[in-house]
Formats: structure tokens, C-alpha cells, sequence
């Protein structure tokens, strides 16, 4: 590891401290959900964006206000309708006849953090306009193009139970959120202790704990991690896997699978790995941060015919069974 690059002590306390107050103001309105509070934090800290699948009502919305709160970030919400153009999200050329010439209004999509809510209510032609905004952040309008800000998270849901006017998110899209979160109902206690805080008004009172600039700190401290190549090897075994699962699983699993993970899942394994250590206080990884966040990875990367839905064969116990087949180092 180059020294220079090497991370200080200085900055892995830092960076315990920036945590340590996200989540405790996240913490502060949220009940619960300490596994969508981790993976929002994760998807930020690695700049990238996270798809969330739940019923409607489980402070989806609410946890992204949060944490844009939080830190101090702009919020923008976009709902998914059939009828929603790809201009409505990212924007367009409008005429001034006054001036006589084309002006360039931009969308909602120009924020730090974007709520697309029910993302598998837009059309496909509206899904494909996000492809480019998700992935080179920027848009082109009129052939000019537009810069997202350097802090830029798109955080999208869908509701597994709604089929009419949905329409499937295809594996290119699907592909570009480094993190899929299912969300669950809270507990008996859990659903009590909300009521408590509605009636105490805690959403009324918001504020900022942290900065964007903090989390451009976070993001570079994670780039900078170290990984030992034996632990790289490790990731793209696990990909690898995924993709010959004939080679490592029985027959019987291996016929479920009809499409394995891309290259673009083994980087964000790898970076979903060196969050984790900076969450972790570290700067380097370990064979269990990869296995952390293994499920919210590679899930949405792992397709899986019919005939698993019908023996309720899920995309977790093929990884399951992949991880239990491969040496850890």
C-alpha cells in the first residue's frame, strides 16, 4: 500500500465522528430500519444509488428526507407515473418569445438526493432517460450538457405487489444501483414507539448535523481503503459463481439461475466492502465486509427463472449457497 495514499488515524476518527452523527440524527426521527438506515448511508458513502422495494407506508420517503436533513443536501421527489416523460425528470428547451430564443429549464433531477417513488410506474422510454443521469451523472438537453452535483444519490422504490401500469425495470437499469433493499414491516414495539414520536411532533424539528463537504470526505476516505488482491480475488470468485454456478452449487440450484452477476457487481462488491470498513473504523478490508452487504449487492444482479418462484427459490439462498461453496481467505 503507498504511504501516501495510506489513510491516518486522524481521518479514520474523523470519519467515526461524521457516522456517529448521521446516525444518530437518522436514528433520532427513524424507528427501526437499521438495515435501510446502513445500506442509504453505504449507497451515499460509495456515491452511488440504491432501489428499495417495500409495500407503500414504511418511511421510504421519510428515511431519504432524513438523511438529506442530515447533511444538509437538496431534496427532490419525482412520482413515477405511465404518463411521465423523460423531459418532466431531467428537463427542456421552453421558447421566450420575448427574446425570441430557446431557453434550458432543468428537472426535478438536479438535486443531491432524488426520491424516484415507484419507479416501476414510468414507462421503459422514461426508466432508459435515468440510465445516463445514473451512470455518467449528467444529462444532455438540446445537445448541451448538464453536471449532477458532486454529491449525487438517486434513491428509487418500487411495490413488489402492484402489477397493473407497472412496468419491469430491465437488468441494464437494474444494474446501476449498487444496493437493493427489501424493507419489512417493524415490530409490535416498533410500530408503537412511531406513534409515540408522531405525537411528539420529531419530524416538525430538522436541522443539518453534517455537510456535503463531510461526505465528500467520507467518499474519498472509502476510494482509499486497502483490499489485499487475495480479497479481490475472493469478489470476483463470488461473481465468477455466480455465473458458472454448476461449478459451485448443486445441479438442482444451478438450474434456477438463468443470468449472473455483471463486472459492474464486483466493483461495487469491492466498494460496498471498503464502506463497510470505514463504518467499521478501519482502513482495510476483511473477508466479512464483503459478506456484509452481500445480499443487498448482488440480489437485483442474480436472475432467476419461473420455476424458482414456483419452488420459492429465492436469489439470497443461491448466494447462500454460493459463499458456503467458496474459500473465504
Amino acid at each position: 500500500m503507498d504511504n501516501k495514499n495510506m489513510i491516518t488515524q486522524e481521518e479514520i476518527e474523523k470519519s467515526k465522528e461524521i457516522i456517529q452523527k448521521i446516525n444518530n440524527y437518522y436514528y433520532s426521527k427513524m424507528v427501526g430500519q437499521f438495515r435501510l438506515g446502513t445500506s442509504l448511508l453505504i449507497a451515499v458513502m460509495c456515491n452511488g444509488h440504491i432501489l428499495l422495494e417495500s409495500v407503500p407506508g414504511l418511511a421510504k420517503t421519510t428515511a431519504a428526507k432524513t438523511l438529506t436533513e442530515a447533511v444538509n443536501g437538496t431534496f427532490s421527489r419525482i412520482q413515477c407515473t405511465p404518463d411521465l416523460l423523460p423531459s418532466d425528470i431531467i428537463g427542456t428547451q421552453i421558447f421566450n418569445y420575448q427574446t425570441n430564443n430557446f431557453e434550458t429549464k432543468l428537472g426535478p433531477v438536479y438535486a443531491n438526493f432524488v426520491l424516484l417513488d415507484e419507479i416501476n410506474r414510468s414507462s421503459a422510454k422514461t426508466q432508459s432517460a435515468m440510465l445516463e443521469v445514473m451512470q455518467e451523472h449528467q444529462t444532455t438537453i438540446g445537445g448541451e450538457e448538464f453536471k449532477m452535483p458532486d454529491i449525487f444519490t438517486v434513491i428509487a422504490t418500487q411495490n413488489p405487489i402492484e402489477q397493473e401500469g407497472t412496468y419491469m425495470l430491465s437488468e441494464a437499469q437494474l444494474d446501476r444501483f449498487i444496493i437493493k433493499e427489501i424493507i419489512e414491516y417493524p415490530s409490535i414495539d416498533e410500530e408503537c414507539e412511531i406513534l409515540n414520536r408522531i405525537e411528539t411532533n420529531v419530524f416538525d424539528n430538522s436541522y443539518a448535523v453534517a455537510s456535503l463537504d463531510e461526505i465528500k470526505f467520507l467518499q474519498n476516505l472509502v476510494k482509499r481503503v486497502y483490499i489485499d488482491p487475495a480479497i479481490k480475488r475472493y469478489i470476483i470468485s463470488i461473481i465468477d459463481a455466480t455465473r458458472h454456478p454448476e461449478r459451485f452449487i448443486s445441479k438442482e440450484l444451478a438450474e434456477y439461475i438463468t443470468l449472473g452477476a455483471s463486472t459492474r457487481g464486483g466493483i461495487y462488491l469491492m466498494e460496498v466492502a471498503k464502506a463497510v470498513a470505514v463504518m467499521h473504523g478501519r482502513n482495510y478490508v476483511i473477508p466479512d465486509d464483503v459478506k456484509v452487504m452481500i445480499y443487498s449487492v448482488l440480489r437485483h444482479r442474480i436472475t432467476l427463472n419461473f420455476a424458482a418462484v414456483a419452488d420459492n427459490i429465492t436469489e439470497e439462498r443461491i448466494i447462500n449457497e454460493i459463499i458456503g461453496a467458496i474459500p473465504t481467505p
